[in-house]
Formats: structure tokens, sequence, C-alpha cells
């Protein structure tokens, strides 16, 4: 298995950022394109630090994921670099468009609801009142 420095890692970030291809950085160095993207994500998210991280589970990537959030945004009560509050308020304004968004789907849905439970109801009502086409009245068994 092979180590690599933090210092290392960083001169990759940063050709990386720079807009040297990814895969192409990959091959030159014959790193795992996987550990390429972990080590961006990292910087990104935490700057040199996120790359002197022991090998283990990615903290939080996956709880970021699950929420929606692309994993190369900060962290809302994290470690904040400088120049953050705009992207909280960005992420901030994201959120309260989402709400709208799945508020207004909520009404429409209680609206379609609403409107096919008036229709199974009337649909009951006058299934009831009319008479079946050829419809006979109940016999008795002919096996009795």
């Amino acid at each position: 298995m092979r180590v690599f420095t933090a210092a290392f890692k960083e001169s990759v970030v940063r050709r990386l950022e720079a807009g040297e291809a990814l895969a192409a950085v990959s091959k030159e160095l014959g790193i795992a394109r996987k550990l390429l993207y972990d080590w961006r994500w990292a910087w990104k998210r935490d700057g040199a630090a996120g790359l002197n991280r022991r090998r283990g589970p990615k903290p939080g990537k996956k709880r970021l994921l699950a929420m929606g959030r692309p994993p190369d945004t900060p962290p809302a009560g994290g470690v904040a670099a400088a120049g953050s509050a705009p992207v909280l308020a960005e992420e901030l304004a994201r959120a309260r468009e989402r709400i709208g968004e799945l508020e207004r789907k909520i009404g429409r849905q209680a609206l379609d609801l609403d409107f096919f439970h008036k229709a199974l109801q009337l649909a009951g009502a006058l299934g009831a009142s009319l008479p079946a086409s050829g419809a006979k009245g109940s016999t008795r068994s002919s096996k009795e």
C-alpha cells in the first residue's frame, strides 16, 4: 500500500483545480481516480487539513449526499472558510426554494385526493341507484 504525504496530495489537487483532467492525472501518477476524487472533495471541504486524514470512513460524505447537497459544499456548522457567508446564504435560499416547491406539490396532491374522493362517492351513489342491465333478483340455489 502506498502512502502519500499531504504535500503531494495538495500538489495533485492543485493540478486538478487548475483544470487538468482527472483521468489523465490518475493515469500519469498511477493513482485510482476514486482516490483523487476523495482528495479533491476533502480539499474543498476542509482545505489542506482535509488531506491529512487517516484511512477509514469519510465523515459526513454519505450524510451530505443523502441530504441532496453536493459533497463539495462546505458544511453549515463546520469549519467556515473566508467568504463562506455567501455560500451559506445560497444554501439557505436553495433550501427555502425546495420547501416552497414541496409545499406546492403537497397542495396539488391534496386537491387531487379531494377530487378523486368525491368522484368515488358519486360513482358509488350512482351505482347503487341504477339497476344492472339484465340483472335478476337473487334466487335459491338449484343444488338444494
